[in-house]
């Protein structure tokens, strides 16, 4: 029974890896399927079952998507328009991109905003207050130029949504998308979380010991500001039933021209774990010549993720409860599923032998607003190390995930540009290097992310 062998597997999965909480679903001929193990808490457990929330991170993102495309459809929003029509104070680091950037820059990642403003824990830290402080964030490209992945563009996009419904961004949310679409365990802010069962966080320390994520997840007092980009927990069930959603006709909520819409190519990825291209929002995949969509999300301790084939009316959903090997544990659950429910299996890229003129020329430090990445060689194979800027963990008052040592990475066969990592909690990210006209390397994609190369080896 297709039931009792994903139990099974969630179990060896997440025993092996050591996550205190896994919650998994699929949706397959109409039926959802759902197996869960472990506990929410290693403090204070309680068993994770389907219901049981997790903070969804940026699987938030697809929420706060819909929610504009409907603003779209009811003529009330302009995909092509340009952000400042409906947040006309916005100021940016450019006064051109400030003046450029158009809504489905936003929402496919092409506005050239860096990943995010770090957040000081000063002055306003709502919506109001994060678009007020944008003109402090790097610009990586001109609009439109490139992809690069961004949690401020999507904050931004949920100011739009603020301006245009005159109601704050979780209000809105709840009456364009969750109530219509009846996601009723799906909720912001601590308040609505702590009334329902939800797991807590758990980062391996130095030792090897799992201990609690300090902050949960996203919600710290006051702050509203990232709620658009990452702001949700949601269940199992819950998020079945969002798949359901983009799966149909949009039930009154959406066109189903204009949810369909979202699932089509605005702008193609080279080389990316995150997949071929971005639709409207979401990472779009090709799976042995079948269409998918899908989203993953990180937090403080706990990791999402999200795959639907249309085609096939298939989604499978897990959550688990540990960083960093929440992320390896999610993907063996996707892989397996689509192994064992469509027959269909993932390639694994294999990357070429050491070559140490090649890595001599990417080594070196990439840096994005609150994250270094580091690339050395020993001579005999290349490694990656990212973590969080030293200077932004000694002026947080919170805890912060633990950074990711030094793995190793390969190159693929290519052009010589495009790498895989091989070990450690990041294994099977795929990203590639950027180079300037003369050829030299100037910044290393990662998860979606532009780092910019900073300091090339000693």
């Amino acid at each position: 029974m297709l039931q009792d062998k994903l139990s099974e597997f969630v179990t060896a999965q997440a025993t092996e890896l050591g996550v205190p909480g896994v919650a998994a679903g699929v949706l397959l001929d109409g039926r959802e399927i759902c197996a869960s193990h472990g506990v929410t808490s290693l403090s204070n457990p309680l068993p994770v079952d389907e219901k049981t929330l997790f903070p969804v991170a940026s699987v938030s993102k697809t929420f706060t998507a819909t929610a504009l495309m409907r603003l779209v459809a009811e003529g009330r929003v302009d995909l092509d328009a340009p952000v400042r029509s409906y947040v006309p104070e916005l100021k940016l680091a450019d006064e051109r991109a400030a003046a450029q950037i158009t809504v489905l820059n936003l929402l496919n990642h092409t506005a050239g905003l860096d990943w995010n403003l770090i957040d000081d824990g000063e002055g306003d830290r709502s919506l109001t207050g994060l678009v007020a402080k944008l003109s402090r964030l790097p610009l990586i490209a001109p609009p439109g130029a490139r992809a690069s992945y961004s949690q401020a563009g999507y904050n931004l996009a949920g100011r739009i949504i603020e301006k245009v419904t005159g109601l704050p961004f979780e209000q809105a949310m709840t009456s364009l998308v969750l109530q219509p679409v009846g996601l009723t365990d799906t909720v912001y802010g601590l308040s609505e979380v702590m009334v329902r069962k939800f797991a807590v966080g758990h980062n391996r320390g130095d030792d090897g010991e799992l201990r609690p994520a300090r902050p949960w997840a996203a919600f710290r007092e006051g702050a509203r500001g990232d709620n658009p980009g990452g702001g949700l927990a949601s269940s199992v069930s819950d998020l079945l039933r969002w798949a359901r959603f983009h799966l149909g006709d949009g039930e009154g909520v959406l066109p189903t021209a204009e949810l369909h819409r979202m699932r089509e190519q605005t702008v193609a990825l080279r080389a990316s774990t995150l997949g071929v291209g971005f639709g409207i929002c979401w990472f779009l995949h090709d799976l042995d010549g079948l269409h998918a969509i899908g989203h993953g999300g990180s937090g403080n301790g706990q990791f999402a993720e999200l795959l639907i084939v249309p085609e096939l009316d298939f989604a499978v959903v897990c959550l688990a409860n540990a960083g960093p090997d929440g992320y390896p544990l999610n993907q063996s659950v996707v892989r397996w599923a689509l192994e064992h429910c469509l027959g269909v299996t993932a390639k694994t890229a294999e990357p070429v032998p050491y070559d140490e003129e090649r890595a001599q020329q990417v080594v070196g430090r990439y840096e994005i607003d609150a994250m270094n990445l580091d690339i050395a060689t020993d001579g005999t194979r290349l490694t990656l190390a990212a973590g969080i800027k030293p200077e932004i963990r000694e002026a947080s008052d919170e805890e912060m995930p633990p950074d990711h040592p030094a793995a190793g990475i390969g190159f693929l066969p290519g052009d010589g540009d495009e790498y895989i990592v091989t070990e450690g909690g990041l294994t099977g990210q795929r990203g590639h290097f950027s180079r300037d006209a003369a050829g030299a390397v100037t910044g290393v994609d990662l998860a979606g992310r532009l780092f910019t190369r900073v300091t090339e080896a000693p």
